[in-house]
């Protein structure tokens, strides 16, 4: 099981330092690309109408490139935050599947009594059956 989580651990480090790096080249490459599309764009405006409406010309293009990335940005967060809920979800369902918990929960109903252990399953469930109504209410709340 600790295996398990430290092999989780290295998969997603290695993807977030690809994710990084690859968007740091292709941040520098969208700055460059707009730079020389600015340029153009502020010699064109300049020869037609002057300083002025050239430097709001330059500034309107950097303020869209701003914008699409901040868009996809938060998008690419959005979407890595449902993936690790999923993959929260899941965890939880399959260790609950695990031989070895169901073999220790055995031993722990051998060796505390049935009799005794009736009423601590029925506040257990109880507490689960609180949870999960409230992980579920949480997860059909309106998206902001």
């Amino acid at each position: 099981m600790f295996q398990r989580i430290v092999d989780d651990f290295k998969e997603s480090t290695g993807s977030a330092l690809r994710l990084t790096s690859l968007a740091a080249a292709a941040a520098v490459a969208l700055f460059i690309t707009t730079a020389f599309l600015c340029a153009a764009a502020f010699i064109l405006v300049l020869e037609r109408y002057g300083p002025v409406e050239a430097c709001f010309t330059g500034a309107a293009i950097f303020f869209v490139v701003t914008l699409i990335a901040a868009g996809s940005y938060m998008a690419r967060k959005r979407q890595t935050k449902l993936r690790a809920q999923a993959a929260a979800k899941s965890a939880a369902q399959t260790m609950l599947a695990d031989p070895m918990v169901v073999a220790a929960g055995l031993q722990i109903v051998r060796s505390i009594g049935i009799k005794r252990l009736i009423p601590l399953l029925a506040v257990g469930g109880l507490a689960l059956g609180l949870m999960a109504n409230r992980s579920h209410a949480a997860d059909q709340a309106p998206a902001e």
